[in-house]
C-alpha cells in the first residue's frame, strides 16, 4: 500500500485527500519510485480546479516531478537497477501517471538519473522549470552569448531557470516582474537587469538597457495586452515565445512590428520537448551537464511535508513564491 494524493471534484484545496491505495507492479516499460520529494507546479493547480488542458477524470490523481530511489522495474527497463537515485520529467498526463505518493509507477523515458551532487529536493525541483526553459531558449531559439532574453514572470521557478540558462549561454537575461520588491533578489539570481513593468515604461527601459538593439528573444508565460509592447522591443527576425496565459485576455500583435522585423511568434510548451525522444534526450543531456557543474542550480522557496499538500497549493496560488515549492515525502 502507498499514500496518495487524490480528489474527487474540482475546487480549492480542500478538496485534495490523502488515502491508502495498492500499487501494482511496474508493467513492461515502467520504473516503480519510492518517493523522497516532489515538486509543485502551477499545472496542478489547474488540474485540481479545472482549468487544465485535460479535464480529470475522477478519483484523480496529480503531480508531474519526483525524486526518489528505485524499488522495482518492469520488463523491457534497461539502464535502471533497485536502488538508483533519479528524479521525473514531466512527459505524461495526470490522466496516466500521478507523482504525488510515496511509491509510484512511472515510464521509463520519463525517469532520469540526476548528478550525485543534487539533493532529492533539488532533483524533485529541476526537471520542470530547466526543460521548459531550456526547449525555448536553446532547441528552438538558438540563444548565442551577447544576445538579449527578455523573460517576464521572472521569478517563477520557470523564469529563474531561464534566467541562469541565459547566463550559462554568456546572453544577457533581462528579468520582468511586476514590483521593484523582488528586484534584489532577481539581480543575486543573476538578471542583467530588472524592470519593475508596474513602475516603469516597459519600452523606453527596454529600449534603454539593449542600446535599441532590441530582444532576441521574449519568454513569455502571462500574455495578454503588454505583448504588444514587448514586440515593439524585439530585435529583427526575434523569436516572441508564449508558454502560459496567467492573464487570458487576447494579446494585441502589432501587425506592422510582426511583418517589418519579420518576427516569429508562436505558443510553446514542455511536451513539445518531452514527448520527442531526440529532443528529450538534448535536454536530459544540457541539463545534467548544467547541475553537475553547478551552472545550473534550482531555488526552492519552501518545502512542506507530504501531509501538508494543500497548504503548499495554497502557497502557490498565493503567488509569493520566488522559485520552486518542494513537498518532502520521507
Amino acid at each position: 500500500m502507498s499514500k496518495v494524493v487524490t480528489f474527487n471534484r474540482t475546487g480549492g484545496p480542500e478538496v485534495l485527500e490523502i488515502v491508502d491505495v495498492p500499487v501494482p507492479t511496474p508493467a513492461a516499460g515502467e520504473v516503480q519510485i519510492r518517493v523522497k520529494a516532489i515538486g509543485v507546479n502551477r499545472a496542478e493547480i489547474m488540474y485540481r480546479t479545472g482549468q487544465y488542458v485535460i479535464e480529470p477524470e475522477f478519483p484523480a490523481r496529480l503531480g508531474y516531478e519526483a525524486a526518489g530511489v528505485v524499488e522495482a522495474v518492469g520488463e523491457n527497463v534497461d539502464g535502471f537497477t533497485r536502488g538508483d537515485a533519479v528524479s521525473v520529467i514531466p512527459s505524461f498526463m495526470f490522466s496516466e501517471y500521478g507523482m504525488y505518493g510515496e511509491r509510484v509507477n512511472v515510464p521509463v523515458h520519463a525517469v532520469v538519473k540526476h548528478p550525485e551532487n543534487l539533493s532529492f529536493e533539488q532533483a524533485a525541483a529541476s526537471w520542470m522549470m530547466y526543460v521548459t526553459a531550456y526547449g525555448a531558449l536553446v532547441e528552438y531559439g538558438n540563444l548565442q552569448a551577447g544576445q538579449n532574453v527578455i523573460i517576464r514572470a521572472a521569478s517563477s521557478s520557470v523564469g529563474l531557470a531561464a534566467i541562469q540558462i541565459a547566463n550559462m549561454l554568456g546572453a544577457n537575461p533581462v528579468a520582468l516582474t511586476r514590483t521593484s520588491e523582488k528586484r534584489e533578489m532577481l539581480i543575486k539570481a543573476g538578471a542583467a537587469a530588472v524592470i519593475a513593468t508596474a513602475e516603469h515604461d516597459m519600452v523606453t527601459e527596454i529600449n534603454r538597457l539593449t542600446n535599441d538593439q532590441g530582444a532576441h528573444i521574449v519568454f513569455d508565460p502571462v500574455g495578454g495586452p503588454d505583448v504588444a509592447k514587448l514586440m515593439q522591443v524585439m530585435a529583427p527576425q526575434g523569436l516572441f515565445f508564449q508558454y502560459g496565459a496567467l492573464d487570458s485576455r487576447d494579446m494585441q500583435v502589432p501587425v506592422f512590428e510582426l511583418l517589418g522585423k519579420h518576427l516569429t511568434l508562436r505558443g510553446y510548451e514542455l511536451f513539445e520537448i518531452t514527448t520527442d525522444p531526440e529532443k528529450m534526450a538534448r535536454a536530459k543531456s544540457f541539463v545534467t551537464d548544467g547541475l553537475r557543474c553547478g551552472k545550473l542550480k534550482p531555488v526552492i522557496d519552501k518545502t512542506f511535508r507530504f501531509d501538508e499538500i494543500a497548504d503548499a497549493h495554497r502557497y502557490m496560488e498565493a503567488n509569493g513564491q520566488v522559485g520552486k515549492i518542494v513537498v518532502t515525502v520521507e
